[in-house]
């Protein structure tokens, strides 16, 4: 039987069509059409009369921007009034698992998470011709989970940030965190982190493995333990101890390397040779929700060329929807393009959630005793 595979490998993405975000870390954002304007492809909610409500379970942040320009075309469009539920992935996965009062109808999560969803039955199985804008992005956040289920909003890439006036090492790949120089000056993410597994697999390829090999991949993170000032659980954790020179260097979001810079000007972000990981944010439609054809409305709206180019813009969320054009400026810091896309690494949630409990207690054992 062939051992399974932790990657898909070096993804390549062709774009069918335009489309796709980018990431960072994103929330939700709403209005239901199929195009540019909020004009839906079917009728989803009463023209006259009380609004429909539609509730929507998301991480909240950049609140403003998304009531703005998100929300409230959506709201006005659909006569809906929008409801949102605010908390981090793992709170609100469980109050869905748990029979919320607020009867959720969709759910913004990182693709780990949307995974744990999908093995727990809690996400309808959508209907893809009610969303059009589809076409129009990334081939990798079409379907990162299934066709049945919801696709990839914005796509973000873990990358290497680094200082190099604290640093003689010019990063060029994940090799490269090995080096004597930055002994004593690394961070890296904890293996309960999002991106915790993503280093796992960076080190097991790191050891030569074109397939994930997990005793390789402990040994190689073991080797790199006495060199780590700490391992990180939060993003702040990364920014604050590069801002006071506690750490030279670290694998980190794209998305957060404004932060660095403001702090460090001279921060460089580097993809690794071997490719950066794609990060994916993704939204379903809860199962029994009564506003099912809504809310696929509402997340084509979200893939619409409008609201992905003004996410990017204000650097809310990387695009996915291909169709957008950006400034080298506006593109600054973000995840953009089908060659930066195209390169990215992808991991295989299902396989990751499989084998993360292992995976903790092994590192827990053997890495940082």
């Amino acid at each position: 039987m062939m051992k399974k595979r932790m990657l898909h490998s070096l993804i390549s993405l062709s774009v069918v069509g335009l489309a796709l975000t980018g990431c960072g870390a994103a929330p939700s954002k709403d209005q239901g059409t199929a195009s540019a304007s909020p004009a839906s492809t079917a009728p989803t909610a009463t023209a006259k009369g009380a609004p429909t409500e539609l509730v929507i379970s998301t991480w909240g942040f950049s609140d403003d921007f998304f009531k703005k320009e998100v929300y409230a075309p959506f709201e006005k469009e659909h006569n809906v009034k929008i409801v949102l539920e605010i908390g981090n992935n793992s709170e609100r996965l469980n109050k869905v698992k748990q029979g919320s009062s607020s009867k959720v109808d969709l759910i913004y999560l990182s693709d780990y998470y949307a995974q744990q969803g999908i093995e727990a039955g809690l996400f309808e199985k959508i209907d893809r011709t009610r969303m059009p804008n589809l076409k129009d992005i990334y081939d990798l956040a079409k379907a990162p989970l299934g066709e049945d289920y919801g696709p990839a909003y914005t796509i973000g890439r873990l990358g290497i940030a680094y200082n190099p006036k604290a640093t003689s090492k010019e990063i060029k790949s994940w090799s490269d965190l090995w080096s004597p120089e930055l002994a004593k000056k690394l961070t890296l993410p904890s293996i309960t982190s999002t991106t915790g597994p993503m280093i796992l697999d960076a080190a097991s390829v790191v050891a030569g493995n074109t397939t994930f090999n997990a005793d390789q991949a402990f040994a190689k993170v073991k080797e790199l333990n006495k060199g780590v000032v700490k391992y990180y659980g939060q993003t702040s954790e990364f920014v604050n101890m590069f801002a006071q020179g506690e750490i030279a260097a670290g694998p980190i979001m794209e998305m957060y390397v404004k932060d660095l810079k403001t702090a460090v000007p001279e921060t460089k972000f580097v993809s690794p040779t071997e490719g950066a990981y794609a990060v994916m944010n993704t939204v379903n439609v809860i199962k029994g929700s009564k506003n099912k054809q809504l809310a696929e409305d509402f997340i084509n709206w979200h893939l619409s060329k409008e609201v992905q180019e003004k996410s990017a813009k204000s650097k809310i969320d990387s695009p996915v929807n291909t169709t957008l054009q950006l400034s080298a400026d506006e593109a600054q810091g973000i995840t953009y393009g089908t060659e930066v896309v195209s390169k990215l690494r992808k991991l295989d949630m299902k396989f990751v959630n499989q084998n993360l409990k292992g995976w903790i207690d092994r590192w827990n054992k053997e890495v940082t005793q």
